[in-house]
């Protein structure tokens, strides 16, 4: 890299404390940081404004947290108490070779980026990223499976729904501890590899008659998949984790009526090892730019 760049990072959480450390090691860049008024750790070397003092004209990166923005545009921050909006008309102003990276995209974001012609890279969308991220959200699931129940892991009764990048390796974890692990999937293919694994599968259809024994629930897909039908199968002694993103994938209002502890459970890996998926983001990005 060498020509000059000039990346703000607007917003994110502790993971991207060590994705702009990652940042400062590149030669030839300049880094502005909004919305981290407010962080305890300094980055000296660094340029602190606000969203309007950015001069979009000027701007090669662009990047905002793994969460992305809301419908309205709020920027999600942890560091700040500043309410950062992103209005298409702050997009218009951006050249149209600038890269704008984020986690998860939405109608709105993907919109106001197509309109005003610029590059938009929704990082979780990448295999490599997804994949890696994985491995902490499993940790974090495991984690939180332990803390709210007061049983062992081992020989639980675990049901998976979804068998994705995430779905694959929470199976794979929570059945290396010794749990009874069935995980829920639509395609053929992906329930020959259930089984293939050991693993006991379930076609998705068939999932509320597959969850009358269920210790722990996990879903991981972004769709109301654990509805009524299974809640009400479920025992009253079960725990629900959602790793979808926002608003999950479950039937939270009906799970609390029924008593059944049920949690929405967000951007794991920037809890769990903010460091580690700090890194893994930032290996990326400067791959890309």
């Amino acid at each position: 890299m060498n020509e000059e760049k000039n990346i703000v990072v607007i917003g994110g959480d502790a993971r991207y404390i060590e994705l702009i450390r990652q940042l400062q090691r590149l030669k030839n860049v300049n880094i502005s940081l909004v919305g981290f008024d407010q962080l305890e750790q300094s980055f000296t070397s660094l340029k602190q404004i606000d969203l309007e003092d950015v001069d979009q004209k000027n701007v090669d990166i662009i990047i905002l947290p793994i969460t992305g923005i809301n419908e309205e545009g709020k920027v999600e921050v942890v560091f700040s108490d500043a309410n950062i909006i992103l209005q298409p008309s702050w997009f218009e102003e951006l050249k149209t070779e600038t890269k704008v990276f984020t986690g998860i995209t939405n109608s709105y974001l993907t919109k106001i980026a197509k309109d005003a012609q610029v590059n938009l890279i929704p990082l979780l969308n990448r295999d490599d990223i997804a994949i890696l991220n994985s491995i902490p959200t499993a940790e974090g699931t495991l984690m939180m499976a332990m803390e709210y129940t007061d049983y062992t892991i081992h020989s639980s009764e675990v049901v998976v729904v979804g068998f994705g990048r995430v779905g694959h390796t929470v199976a794979r974890t929570f059945s290396a501890l010794g749990a009874k692990v069935s995980v829920g999937a639509r395609s053929k293919k992906d329930l020959a590899r259930i089984k293939e694994m050991g693993l006991h599968p379930i076609p998705l259809e068939k999932l509320s008659a597959n969850v009358n024994t269920c210790d722990i629930l996990i879903n991981t897909i972004p769709a109301l998949v654990i509805t009524k039908e299974e809640i009400k199968q479920l025992p009253s002694h079960s725990l629900i984790i959602d790793l979808a993103s926002t608003p999950g994938g479950t039937d939270f209002d009906y799970a609390n009526k029924r008593g059944i502890q049920a949690i929405l459970s967000k951007s794991l890996p920037g809890i769990v090892a903010p460091k580690t998926a700090g890194k893994i983001l930032a290996d990326v990005i400067v791959q890309m730019i």
